[in-house]
């Protein structure tokens, strides 16, 4: 197996891990959230953070490593798209992934804590643009894989 075919393959099963992360969290996250959904959420987070983690780092290897070369996708406006697309989700990400771990250690110190409605729904608008932009992603790649933005 050649190396670009082990790298699209990794990059695109990270980036399929991301996406069903984020839609367990999108339905976990609902008013009336239990402590036990608290502390899935926050387990969930975690695993949603290295999937990006590894995303990133198997993009920036496919972008130097890969057939098409970094010359190719530097070039490309539907790359910085999805770059655009990527770093924007990851900025809406901060939100949630700071409220479920405060909500987990506020949990560990009072059993009986739960997040308010109020909370809830902030945390799931940002989960909502989040999936809204994420949409954006596989719209720039296809474009990127049929020749588009160079």
């Amino acid at each position: 197996m050649d190396l670009d075919l082990v790298l699209a393959i990794g990059h695109h099963l990270a980036v399929f891990t991301l996406v069903g992360v984020i839609g367990a969290e999108f339905v976990l996250l609902r008013p009336g959230l239990d402590g036990a959904a608290v502390g899935r959420l926050a387990r969930l987070d975690a695993v949603y953070g290295m999937a990006a983690v590894v995303v990133v780092v198997v993009g920036i290897m496919r972008l130097y490593w890969g057939a098409a070369g970094p010359d190719y996708y530097f070039g490309n406006h539907a790359f910085w798209g999805k770059m655009a697309a990527f770093a924007a989700v990851g900025l809406l990400s901060i939100s949630p992934t700071v409220a479920f771990s405060r909500w987990r250690k506020a949990l560990g110190r009072d059993p009986g804590f739960l997040p308010t409605e109020g909370e809830v729904r902030r945390q799931r608008r940002f989960l909502h643009a989040e999936l809204g932009i994420l949409i954006l992603i596989p719209i720039f790649a296809a474009m990127m894989a049929r020749g588009y933005g160079s």
